[in-house]
């Protein structure tokens, strides 16, 4: 599994106030997400009307489908007539690097070592399987 993110900052230029900035985001968070099925959030520059400070999240098994996804959202984002990209940076992260890909919310291990490692004791036909 593949977490790929996607932060960015948006130059509203005739946003005059944050009404006219939440219909530009709004606009945009729409759109984004109905078309690539990915959770989009404003994240900073909340109270300034000329800049909105945004975030994409988006999970596939595929690394490679994550990229690609990401590009063309990147290319979308350069093309937008409300707006300008101002800057943008993307990180894709696997499973196992995330700090509790194995712990549940008090700490607590979700799996054996065996089991990470794609065999369960339990198994006896010897083939391997994921985590449950």
């Amino acid at each position: 599994m593949f977490l790929g993110l996607l932060q960015f900052n948006l130059l509203i230029p005739g946003a005059e106030s944050l009404k006219d900035k939440r219909r530009v985001v709004r606009s945009v968070k729409d759109r984004l997400h109905r078309e690539h099925q990915v959770s989009v959030a404003e994240v900073r520059h909340l109270e300034n009307p000329s800049i909105a400070g945004m975030a994409i999240a988006i999970v596939n098994r595929d690394g490679k489908h994550l990229r690609g996804v990401l590009d063309t959202i990147s290319d979308k984002l350069r093309s937008l007539p409300d707006a300008q990209l101002a800057d943008c940076s993307r990180e894709i992260l696997h499973a196992d690097q995330l700090p509790t890909a194995y712990q549940d919310d008090d700490g607590n291990e979700l799996w054996t070592e065996d089991e990470r490692r794609g065999t369960r004791p339990d198994d006896e036909s010897g083939q391997q399987s994921g985590p449950p």
